[in-house]
This record gives C-alpha cells, structure tokens and sequence, in this order.
C-alpha cells in the first residue's frame, strides 16, 4: 500500500509539472505582442509623413518667388552694352587735304585736290570714331605741319556728338556750323569728315549728318 501512494504521489506530482509547464505556454507569446509594437508604431510614422505633407507646399511657393527675383535680371544685363569696345592704345587715322595734287598722293575728292591720311601719336580710346573726328574738329590750324597739306575744317566750328555703325555704314552726327572760304571747300570738308570716320570704324561709306541734316543739305546753302 505504501507504494501504491508513492505512485500515486508521483503521478499527481508529474501531471502538476505538466499543468505548470503548461501555464507557461501563453507568457512565451508576450515577445510576440512586443514585437508587434513596432509594427503599431509605423502609423505614427504614416502621421507624420501627413504632416510633413505641408512642406512641399511650401517649397512650391519658394519657385513662386523667382519670378519677382527674374524682372531684375534685364537691369544687370544692360550693363555689360556700355563698353562697346575694349580699350585699347593706338594711333588715330585723319585725313587732310593735298590741294591741286589731283589723286597722285591720295583719292581724287574735286577740284583737282587729294585727300590724304594722316595719323597721330597713340591716343587712348575705346570707341575710335569719337577721338578721330574729334582731333579733326579740335585742330584749327589751316596748314597741317609742314606736310603741305590742309585743312580745309579749320574755321568751322563743330563737335561731335555720335556715331553708328549699320553693316558698312558709318553714320556720325554733328552739332554747330561750316564756315568755308570757297567752293572748292565743300568736297573738301566732306571728304574729311566721310574719310576719317571710315578709317575710325573700318566702314566702306560714311553719312554726316550737322543739326539732325545730311551735309550734302547744309553744304548746298553756302
């Protein structure tokens, strides 16, 4: 009898292990709940993708902007069409007249006179046809050195006030008046004025216009 209650005793004994071992079956699936927190834990990361959402709106306006920063642009690049040329040091081409030479030292310009190219000491300049029509306009001396030639613009009292160039074209505008001693100054003078703002401008014709007139015009009154 005594070991038939051992038995028994044991039996009771194994089957309390198991009912024990089995109580902790479910606290091994706690692991699993845990684990699955960070699954639950992505929403708040979905929330805030949603309210990160707002900030491409407002990169959207930031190109809305550029446009008030583009009208600014024209005002910087007009700038830059100021200087036309660069500067730069050279000797400037004039033109005189040679009288009664009749083409030999020069281009026949009527009255069987020449007209003759002449340079000067290096000028400093950017745009050449200014300073050459300038020196021309400036000298008043009727005899140019003892180079036997002359001026026929010595009396006259003009200055310059612009040039253009369009294709082979020079254009130069003039302010003032001629003051001539004859006929034959008319070519003369013209060529000067034509001939030098062709060498200043490597144009292939020239046009003078004195007040807002073409010179063949003015020159047609004296």
């Amino acid at each position: 009898m005594a070991k038939l209650g051992y038995s028994v005793i044991g039996v009771l004994g194994i089957s309390t292990l198991l009912m024990l071992t089995g109580c902790f079956g479910p606290p091994a699936q706690a692991p699993t709940n845990t684990s699955a927190a960070p699954t639950t834990s992505a929403s708040p990361t979905a929330s805030t993708s949603k309210t990160a959402s707002p900030t491409p709106t407002a990169t959207i306006s930031t190109p809305a902007a550029s446009p008030s920063s583009a009208p600014a642009g024209p005002p910087a690049t007009a700038e830059p069409t100021t200087p036309a040329f660069p500067e730069q040091v050279a000797p400037l081409t004039v033109y005189y007249v040679a009288v009664g030479d009749n083409g030999v030292s020069g281009s026949p310009i009527g009255c069987g006179d020449s007209i003759v190219a002449t340079t000067t000491a290096p000028v400093r300049f950017t745009d050449q046809v200014g300073p050459s029509v300038g020196t021309l306009l400036a000298n008043k001396s009727r005899d140019v050195g003892l180079s036997g030639l002359m001026n026929a613009l010595y009396q006259s009292d003009l200055t310059y006030a612009g040039g253009e160039l369009s294709g082979s074209t020079i254009t130069i505008w003039l302010t003032g008046q001629f003051v001539l001693a004859g006929v034959c100054d008319i070519p003369r003078v013209k060529a000067q004025l034509e001939y030098t703002a062709m060498a200043a401008s490597g144009a292939t014709s020239a046009r003078v216009l004195v007040n807002g007139r073409p010179i063949e015009e003015v020159l047609s009154l004296k």
